[in-house]
């Protein structure tokens, strides 16, 4: 089975190749209205050796018709019938280059226009897809030559043998072009993978150097740098509050029960605090059993709030592992303000969180609170 990527890849391929096919047909509007155009004019302005009649009936309307029913005869093929576009199209393209050539073959370099089909079909960079032209060209010179005898009296022995070979050369330029142009893009392909596997492994690099491990939140050096930007932020006007969160006991539960508990232990508070905060807001591991975090665009009570919400969602917890005993955490909370720069603000929080262990554990300290504690 093809892996989801190569299917989108395909379908990716096959839409812009429509698109193509729309694009040419358009396109061939385009030539038989200047074909109608020149014609017109050269009967207007020019020694034109017709009737009137002949002329607007057998040489403009009858063959513009023409062109014109086959083009929205491929347009509706190429609505209701895609797998059969690629045949309209140069079947198309080869009745009006001919019906051209043929009103127009006393003009000697008109034959030329019957590489328009072949070199087309380049643009899909399909090899096979360019003997489809190149065969209909040959048939279609072939039997105008035997069918028509104006046409054929008007031909010289070397163009019988020259058109022939200029189809020809003109189908093998294209499989050289088509041939070259595969390699390239084949090569810019490999390329571009290369790069996006290198994007990808940087940013999985990235990931691994900013943020811990075990918890999955920023480590301390990713937020030490994430705090003096966020730092700089709020000198600016921007509301920033630092919170300092702590386990409780937590070398306890290593001695007790073991580090793989204590580890599963760190990884639920770190998922705890990532249900609990914003998007804007950055949490880290900033030591064993440290966290830090950096709350964007709170009010104080809002961020107080929240920090709460983390605290009581813990505290309700029975831990299996832990003999149906809960695990609680002490915070420090302080909102960066006026006069304090960033080194004095992570003091003042990291004091509260001492009050906090000091004063019973498993609560919240502020300036609000910190007075009532002394």
């Amino acid at each position: 089975m093809k892996s989801s990527d190569s299917v989108f890849d395909h379908l990716e391929h096959v839409n812009k190749q429509q698109k193509w096919i729309r694009n040419f047909l358009r396109s061939y509007w385009v030539v038989v209205f200047i074909h109608f155009f020149a014609q017109l004019g050269a009967f207007l302005f020019l020694d034109y050796p017709a009737t009137a009649y002949h002329f607007f009936v057998h040489i403009l309307l009858i063959p513009t018709s023409c062109m014109v029913l086959m083009i929205v005869w491929a347009d509706w093929i190429h609505r209701t019938r895609l797998q059969l576009s690629y045949y309209a199209l140069f079947l198309t393209s080869t009745f009006i280059t001919w019906t051209i050539i043929y009103l127009n073959y006393d003009i000697r370099i008109i034959t030329a226009l019957c590489l328009m089909p072949i070199f087309s079909a380049v643009i899909f960079f399909n090899k096979r897809l360019l003997w489809i032209p190149a065969l209909l060209q040959m048939f279609a010179f072939l039997t105008l030559y035997f069918a028509d005898p104006h046409f054929r009296t008007f031909l010289t022995p070397f163009d019988v043998i020259s058109i022939p070979a200029f189809i020809l050369g003109g189908t093998f330029v294209a499989h050289v072009i088509v041939s070259s142009g595969s390699e390239i893009l084949n090569h810019l392909h490999h390329t571009m993978q290369s790069k996006q596997d290198l994007i990808v492994k940087n940013a999985i690099m990235s990931k691994i150097s900013k943020t811990d491990g075990l918890t999955n939140l920023y480590n301390q050096v990713s937020f030490k740098d994430y705090y003096d930007t966020a730092f700089d932020y709020a000198s600016q006007g921007v509301t920033l509050h630092l919170a300092l969160l702590d386990i409780d006991n937590f070398k306890l539960i290593n001695d007790t029960y073991g580090h793989q508990v204590g580890d599963k232990v760190l990884g639920t508070v770190a998922q705890i605090i990532q249900d609990h905060i914003s998007s804007s807001d950055i949490a880290a591991r900033y030591g064993g059993e440290e966290f830090a975090l950096l709350i964007f665009d709170k009010t104080f009570d809002e961020a107080y709030a929240l920090v709460e919400n983390i605290r009581r969602h813990l505290s309700l917890l029975h831990w299996a592992e832990l003999d149906n005993q809960t695990v609680t955490i002490s915070i420090g909370l302080h909102s960066c303000e006026p006069g304090l720069n960033k080194e004095q603000l992570f003091e003042q929080v990291d004091q509260y969180l001492y009050h906090a262990k000091r004063s019973g554990k498993n609560k919240t300290i502020t300036s609000h609170s910190v007075g009532s504690i002394a």
